[in-house]
């Protein structure tokens, strides 16, 4: 399949905004609107661009590229931290005609060789100091570009065949949560259909009047779809932090008075360590807070509240999915352990809501709304859905018995309660399978953290020679304290069944995040 010609979810809006059906017109409609206001603002450097200042820009870049030799659907990898050459790039590439590839800006050599290598990629951008990706670029024969200047030049592209609707937009590589990461094709159709669906939420995620606090890497979905594409889509103001620091985040808000945040746990995890006056102030200015990425702790949920007075709203997704498939803004309240119901549609705009149903192991439906003690797989249909796997579409919608065609099976695991909010269980591939018996890690954790010596835990799968796999516990201790094994294995013996009760435990300092703030398992399934 090529990047050019991707297949359709389930009845794409071929009428979708017209002018916007390439993403970077985004950035033109924003221009048209209102022209000077703030678009971008990078508080470290002080540098900041106008919608306007930011739509020359682009163009610029999609000159220079074009320059380069760039033609329609091919892939340029960005390489480039949270920043405005970042936004520039990804905006350039698209109003060319091609596919941005972004990855990350500290990813290995061996990491990014693959990347270049199965992405075909012919352009790389990164920083001007970055030695990786000069040798990675050499190695692959790739042409190596610094990031662009901002403001540009005001260069204008010269008109190419156009791009847009069932074009591949966005080449994004996973984090591989089992086996090498994969590139997950998402069309200009998908990324546009996300934005519509997520900005009809109550109240809206982001309006033209929002300061939007974007410390998130924009190389992954979520950063640069309901972060960077959401801001662009509604003309709002992103502040833009490289990397996030919970003290320093805090003093950028309170000076460019921040009004939404985009996050994820650990930021809020780290803001509630600061202690309740420090924090009050700096989100004095806030309205919204969204987190996603990863599940977010009820005690962080209640902390946050306590302190803000606001809750933070949680919600789901995947790169695959565009990425929003849920959101507690859908029912107006945000329920500890839920991540929400599915995104509306837009009428108005032809564009179809998500679908969620859970399914069985062959993919036929379950009918398992209000009871939580029977789960399923999550499966998913809608316009936002990505177009399969690079390079030929495999692995992408399909048919599901009695569902119909269309349909995605996350491989994660859920229930719906009786308000029809999700909850998530665990994800399918963290599944421990003891002695034949599911264990969900999850479950396991939160026994975990009921201890009082606990501070975080994680549980995981390793080899069992009887068993097949056992329980992994790795603990970071509440500071000062130094449970013992033995102490934690009592502890989980007189709360779960005996077949999921760790047989190891490891005492760390921290645990390992992926930049998305999701728990990186595969790290702790070896001593």
């Amino acid at each position: 399949m090529s990047p050019s010609a991707s297949a359709s979810s389930s009845g794409p809006a071929e009428e979708l905004a017209g002018a916007r059906r390439n993403v970077a017109g985004l950035v033109s409609d924003a221009s048209r609107r209102d022209p000077a206001h703030p678009a971008l603002i990078e508080p470290i450097s002080g540098d900041e661009l106008s919608w306007g200042q930011l739509d020359t820009t682009v163009d610029a870049e999609a000159a220079r590229l074009i320059q380069c030799g760039l033609q329609p659907g091919q892939r340029v990898v960005l390489r480039m931290p949270t920043s405005s050459a970042f936004c520039v790039s990804l905006f350039g590439v698209l109003r060319a005609g091609g596919v941005a590839v972004p990855v990350g800006p500290s990813v290995p050599a061996r990491e990014l060789d693959r990347v270049l290598d199965s992405a075909g990629a012919g352009l790389l951008v990164a920083a001007g100091d970055d030695a990786t990706a000069d040798e990675a670029a050499s190695r692959i024969g790739a042409t190596r570009l610094d990031p662009p200047a901002t403001p540009g030049s005001g260069a204008v592209a010269a008109p190419g065949p156009p791009t847009g609707g069932e074009d591949v937009a966005v080449l994004a590589f996973t984090s591989g949560t089992s086996g090498s990461p994969r590139g997950v094709m998402l069309s200009h159709r998908a990324l546009l259909a996300n934005l519509e669906q997520y900005a009809a939420l109550r109240p809206a995620p982001t309006t033209a009047a929002d300061r939007v606090l974007l410390a998130l890497p924009l190389f992954h979905a979520y950063g640069f779809g309901p972060g960077l594409l959401q801001v662009a889509n509604t003309g709002a103001t992103a502040v833009l932090l490289k990397r996030f620091d919970a003290a320093e985040a805090l003093d950028v808000m309170h000076r460019y008075r921040v009004t939404t945040v985009v996050g994820v746990p650990p930021m809020y995890r780290a803001w509630l360590r600061l202690g309740p006056d420090r924090l009050a102030e700096g989100l004095r200015t806030v309205r919204l807070f969204v987190s996603g990425g990863a599940p977010l702790e009820p005690a962080v949920l209640a902390g946050m509240r306590a302190v803000t007075g606001l809750d933070v709203f949680e919600g789901y997704g995947l790169t695959e999915t565009g990425p929003v498939l849920t959101s507690a803004l859908v029912g107006g309240s945000a329920k500890p352990g839920a991540v929400g119901r599915p995104l509306p549609g837009v009428p108005s705009r032809g564009v179809d809501p998500v679908e969620l149903r859970l399914v069985d192991s062959d993919g036929r439906s379950l009918d398992t709304e209000g009871d939580d003690e029977d789960t399923g797989v999550v499966a998913v249909r809608g316009p936002n859905l990505f177009s399969g796997y690079w390079p030929d579409g495999v692995g992408g919608p399909a048919e599901l018995p009695g569902l119909g065609p269309g349909w995605f099976r996350t491989g994660d695991v859920g229930y719906l309660d009786a308000d029809g909010d999700l909850h998530l269980v665990d994800r399918a591939d963290d599944l421990i399978i003891v002695s034949g018996f599911n264990v969900y890690p999850h479950e396991v954790e939160e026994v975990l953290l009921e201890h009082p010596g606990v501070r975080a835990a994680a549980a995981v799968g390793v080899p069992h020679p009887q068993r097949g796999e056992a329980v992994r516990a790795v603990l970071v201790p509440v500071e000062g304290m130094q449970p013992t094994a033995e102490e934690i294995v009592e502890h989980c013996a007189a709360r779960l069944a005996r077949f999921k009760v760790p047989v190891e435990v490891a005492l760390v300092d921290s645990l390992p995040y992926l930049p998305t703030g999701k728990l990186a398992r595969r790290m702790l399934r070896s001593p």
